[in-house]
Parts: C-alpha cells; structure tokens; sequence
C-alpha cells in the first residue's frame, strides 16, 4: 500500500497543519478515530437532548404572547416579547457557537478522519431545521445521533437517525397518521411517505435499487407512530401507527405495530445488499473520485457485507487499497472544507475565533460561505451538498474564495507567516513549483499567502 503522510492528511483528514503532523501509518489513523474523541471533550457540542427543552420553552412564551396580545394586554405581549427575543438571541448564539466549534475541531484535531466521517455522514444523513425555533439544533442533531456512531455497525447509526426527533420534524414524520389507524380521524389526516421514501432512496439502498412504490408504502405505513411530542422528545405514539403487517423488501414485519418492528425492519435493511453498494460507493466517491475505481468499490461493498455494516472495517478496507492512495487529487473541497482546512494551514489560534462578535463572524465566515455556494447548514434538499467537482468551480464559488483568500487571514491572523513557509505547510511535498515560486515573489505576505490558498492545488484533496 502506497500511504503517504500528506495524502493522509488531505484527502482523509482535514489538511496539513504547521503545528500538527500529519498521521504516519493506516493504524494510527484507525487507532485514533476508535479512540477517545478528545477533541470533542475540548471543543464541546451540546447534544440536542440538552437543548429540546428550551426549544419547548420558547413554543410556550410564543403561545403565551400571541394570547396577551389577542386580549388586548399590551404591557403583558410587550414582557413576552423581549423574553421571546432573548431566547432566539441565546439559541443564535447557540448555533453560532457549535458552527465554532464545528470549524475549531477541523482545524486543530490531531486525528482529522474522524472531523471528514462526520461531515461525510451529516452530509448523508442530511436534515434542515423547518423552523426557525429549531435551527440551532442541526449540529446538536449530529452530535447526539452520528458523531457516536462512526466507527460502530451502520445499523446502529441508522437507527438512531431514522427515530431522531430532527430527522422526524424534517420529513415531515410527525404528521403521518395510517390510513386505519386510530387517529386518522376519518381519513381527515393521512400517510406521509416523505420518511419512507428517503430512508430507501438516499439513506439505504439507493434510487437505482429493486424496490419499488409498494415497498415505499408499506414501509411509510410501518414507520407510523414514530414521533416527536410538545417538547421535542422521540416517541411511539400508537393510535397513529397503521395496524397490521407490512411487507418491506420481501420481508414481512408482525401484525401487531410496535417500535420493535421498526427497529426490526431498519436493521434488514441497514445490511440489505444493495444499501452495501450504495452506502461505500457514496465514501469511495467523497473520500477519493468522483468515478471511483470499481476494484476498490468491490473490495468495500465485500467488506460491508462480510461484516454486517461494520464501519470500522470498512474504512480499514478504504485506507488498505491502492486506489486510495492515487497521487492525483480528484476532489474539490466543498467550502466549509476549504475555510477548515485554511484555518489549520494559517494555524488561526481558536481562541481568535471564539473572539468573534456576531457581526464579525457572518463577515469572516459565514458569508463568504453562502458566497462560495454553501450556506452552513442549509443545504438545498435532503440528498445534502454535491460531491461533483463542477458544483464547486464555478465562477462565483471560486471569486468567493478567492476573495476570503485576499482579505480574511490578514484579519485572522495579523502576523501571517512567510509565504515560502506557508506553501510547505499548506501543502506539504506536493507544492507545485508554479505555486511555490509565485508565493515567493509575492510583493506582500497577504498576496503570498493569498496565492496559496487561491492555487488550484489547495482547493482539491
């Protein structure tokens, strides 16, 4: 196996790092990411269990307001109102602060593939919050549910998301009621596929597998019940839930409707076939090509399917095969990697970032994202960002990063290093000669260190 230091750590980690070596062999990466998530511990994320109430609380000052306000109690309305206000203040800065962390933890862990496998895996297991009230919770959501499970058996992650109350409030989950069952009310409120329909399509087995309408039905059929109540909280609730059986993929799930055969059908279908081809072509198409080599497909779907889903050994399979290791960067990093992996070649103190106002953080990094194409968190619909390079050179994409290049690491980082520097530590053994000599003669070290970040070979990986 070719491995390579910097390969290692561009195109499984989060880049190079002037304080941080990169990984020496496949078994420490493996060993790191197996290992305890220091990381996390140093920069924590609240987990959305944390949060929920305070979701709750403000659902009630909302309600409370509105109710002042139709009976005409002015100076009432008015006190809710600054309460409401504090509150979405407090879940902003919330969000503000897990965007931080996010960024932080990219740009200072030591082990980078486990920062690239959950952003890999939010990606997949993609939500958007529906409600402002909730917004904040995106990253909590991936905290709680993914983050835990990323070395673990694909069915274990699958489940926790699938029964996540982000996920259900995305999909729409809540509002499907069988047609039969008690709560239907008449056939006044109705079966919502939205859940169904994306577990298999996107999450499992893939738009081009053997199922067909039936198997979206009967799925969506056996999903009712599964909710989230006042407070935000996963439930069962069994007068929504369809009664009798459902067949899924040639399986049949008991008469009686219960979470357990949920959970029953998530894991058949977390180890079906065809959601072992789809689930690691989708890694080998992030982590190496976007026409990845099909030996190396081979060997991954082998793996999954030898080992039930197992991820750990199947990353192990994904870093063992030469393909992994092409010389050849065919991937282009989506902004948030790019700005990530800018922060940890400029080695930007986190505590600079924490620093931050409001007003500066959406000027250093939040709007230059939404420029460069990828608004934080708000991707376009539930199949997540695109992993094509095109989506991502395009003309506004690469003005926005190239701007951010020219402005931002001065305001960063005031003492920037020397560009002759940087060009090794942004990009190791595989600097260009193009691109170290014109940051080189660069006349300042804003335009040699703009250079850098600007050059062809720091957007791939």
């Amino acid at each position: 196996m070719p491995f390579d230091p910097t390969i290692a750590a561009i195109r499984f980690g989060t880049g190079l790092s002037p304080l941080i070596a990169p990984p020496d062999s496949v078994a420490a990466m493996l060993a790191a990411l197996t290992g305890p998530d220091r990381i996390a511990a140093d920069w924590p994320i609240p987990a959305y269990s944390a949060l929920a109430p305070d979701t709750a609380a403000l659902r009630l000052l909302n309600r409370d307001r509105n109710r002042a306000r139709d009976a005409g109690q002015a100076a009432q309305a008015a006190s809710l109102d600054a309460e409401v206000k504090a509150m979405r203040d407090a879940n902003r800065g919330i969000g503000d602060a897990a965007f931080l962390a996010t960024l932080i933890r990219g740009a200072v862990a030591p082990d980078g593939l486990r920062e690239r496998l959950t952003a890999f895996w939010a990606d997949h297991f993609t939500v958007k919050a529906n409600q402002g009230a909730i917004r904040h919770l995106v990253t909590p959501y991936v905290e709680e549910a993914i983050r835990p499970h990323l070395a673990g058996r694909f069915a274990d992650m699958l489940r926790a998301v699938v029964t996540h109350p982000m996920m259900l409030n995305f999909l729409n989950q809540s509002a499907s009621v069988g047609p039969n069952a008690p709560a239907a009310n008449g056939g006044r409120r109705g079966l919502n596929e939205n859940l169904a329909r994306e577990l298999l399509e996107l999450h499992t087995v893939g738009v081009g597998a053997a199922y067909g309408q039936a198997d979206v039905r009967e799925l969506a059929e056996l999903l009712t019940g599964l909710s989230v109540d006042n407070a935000g909280v996963f439930g069962f609730d069994p007068r929504k839930a369809e009664p009798g059986a459902e067949t899924v993929l040639g399986v049949t799930y008991g008469a009686d409707a219960t979470v357990d055969n949920v959970m029953a059908a998530l894991e058949n279908i977390a180890i079906h076939p065809a959601t072992a081809r789809h689930i690691v072509g989708k890694l080998a198409v992030h982590f190496v090509a976007d026409t990845p080599d099909s030996g190396l497909v081979d060997a991954l779907t082998a793996r999954f399917t030898d080992t039930g889903g197992d991820l750990g050994a199947v990353y192990a399979t994904l870093l063992d095969h030469p393909a992994a290791w092409a010389r050849e960067r065919a991937k282009v990093k989506p902004p948030v990697a790019y700005l990530t992996s800018a922060l940890r070649a400029l080695a930007v103190p986190p505590d600079v970032l924490i620093g931050l106002d409001r007003r500066d953080l959406n000027v250093t990094l939040q709007r230059p994202l939404r420029v460069m194409g990828q608004d934080w968190e708000r991707p376009i619909g539930p199949d997540g960002w695109p992993e094509a390079a095109a989506a991502w050179i395009t003309p506004q994409g690469m003005a926005g990063r190239i701007d951010w290049a020219l402005s931002m690491p001065e305001i960063l980082r005031p003492d920037l290093p020397d560009p002759r520097q940087f060009v090794r530590d942004a990009l190791g053994d595989s600097a260009p000669a193009t691109v170290t000599f014109a940051a080189g003669a660069a006349a300042t070290r804003a335009e040699g260190v703009a250079m850098v970040l600007s050059a062809p070979a720091f957007q791939r990986r």
